[in-house]
């Protein structure tokens, strides 16, 4: 049965928290009061994670995301009360995880909670740099403007993201069609005409020899080719949960050609738009540079920024601090430090963030269209020399006989 933690009033005025077991929230409630307690909030401890919504309990992300906050911006604008804009936009919520965590922040409002304290309690389904969002938006009284900025954020973040979803999805497609076709000539072709040309006593030619030699290890090995495959797979998974398998794997991806440089642009754009957005909402320097840290997706630069973070907190400026870190170009090194010296630190962030968008967006560009031609050349050769090997004692018998 599902866990419950409330709060309610007592009859003698003081407010307490419990946890109670129940079939659900509505009887909970209708009992708690039947008690005489006034409940203020109720919140899910324990549910059933694997029945029927177990698929919508993943976190609140992408384009549904983004719609629900201009969404939410938009009624908040219009003046109307903060529980009137949560029943509006929960109202549009299919049923699932999702809606209960909305009904719950529900609960929590008209216990008293603020906004940034309700959505604070689920951090599965609102990032920090959200929460981060209302909380200055509370302390300015601007919540609608700061709401704005995130929005301006999520949109740029999902754009790029798209871009490269969008780069890495043919070749990923053209890819694993490589794979299949090759697997059928090596497991269902190869040994057909392998079985031909035993019965015909004909002496094949070395390529023939070499095409027929792998189709057969293919075919004998392939349960045990499965299982270590599988077996490096989990290997693989669990050195890469440990912090010395992470930081290998980050400092291999930055040695990587062509893709180094993206994956340093990536983290410097992303870095630096999440920095500028806080630093926009009126955040301190070090909280923000705490919560953009994480942006980096790169062990060895989160560590690095570590440094940074701990250089900051000493007085040291934000340019000279990072320009220690020698990861960062010295480009933007110099914006960051004119941004500093004019006051405008915050424009000059998401200036340096545009441009190394704009710089990932360019190579990957590049290598849609580089990797598109080759794969297709790989696999025309690849697959051709597979067909041209198994048919030359075919070639050789006719120019035999004639």
């Amino acid at each position: 049965m599902p866990l419950y933690t409330c709060k309610i009033g007592t009859a003698d005025g003081r407010i307490v928290e419990k946890e109670f077991e129940a079939v659900n929230k509505t009887a909970l409630r209708a009992g708690l009061e039947e008690q005489g307690f006034r409940v203020f909030t109720l919140r899910l401890r324990l549910f059933k994670a694997f029945f029927g919504q177990r698929n919508r309990a993943g976190r609140f992300t992408g384009r549904r995301f983004l719609s629900f906050n201009q969404e939410l911006v938009v009624l908040l604008k219009s003046g109307l009360p903060i529980l009137q804009v949560l029943d509006t936009v929960t109202e549009r919520l299919e049923a699932g995880r999702l809606l209960d965590v909305m009904r719950e922040i529900q609960d929590d409002i008209r216990g008293g909670a603020v906004l940034s304290e309700a959505f604070g309690k689920f951090p599965r389904f609102f990032p920090p740099l959200y929460i981060a969002s209302f909380r200055a938006g509370e302390q300015t009284g601007e919540l609608p403007v700061t709401l704005g900025r995130f929005i301006a954020y999520q949109q740029r973040a999902e754009k790029l993201k798209a871009k490269i979803r969008s780069a890495s999805f043919y070749p990923i497609i053209l890819s694993c069609f490589v794979v299949v076709v090759v697997l059928f000539l090596m497991l269902w072709v190869v040994p057909t005409f392998t079985q031909i040309y035993a019965d015909s006593n004909v002496e094949l030619p070395l390529a023939t020899r070499i095409i027929i030699h792998i189709a057969d290890f293919m075919t004998e090995g392939l349960p045990l080719f499965i299982l270590a495959a599988v077996g490096v797979f989990f290997a693989l998974r669990s050195a890469l949960r440990t912090t010395r398998g992470r930081l290998l794997r980050d400092r291999l991806k930055l040695k990587l050609p062509f893709f180094g440089r993206l994956f340093l642009d990536y983290a410097i754009s992303s870095f630096c738009r999440t920095l500028g957005t806080t630093l926009l909402s009126g955040m301190p320097i070090v909280s923000s540079l705490q919560m953009s840290r994480g942006t980096l997706d790169n062990t060895l630069f989160e560590a690095r920024m570590s440094l940074v973070i701990k250089r900051v907190q000493e007085g040291v400026s934000l340019s000279n601090a990072l320009e220690q870190t020698t990861f960062f170009p010295g480009l933007a090194l110099r914006m960051i430090g004119v941004g500093e010296t004019s006051s405008s630190l915050s424009e000059m962030l998401a200036d340096v963030a545009d441009y190394y968008e704009d710089e990932v967006e360019r190579r990957l560009d590049r290598l849609s269209t580089l990797i598109e031609p080759l794969l297709m050349l790989g696999m025309g050769l690849l697959v051709g020399a597979i067909v041209v090997a198994m048919y030359l004692p075919i070639f050789q018998m006719g120019a035999t006989v004639h």
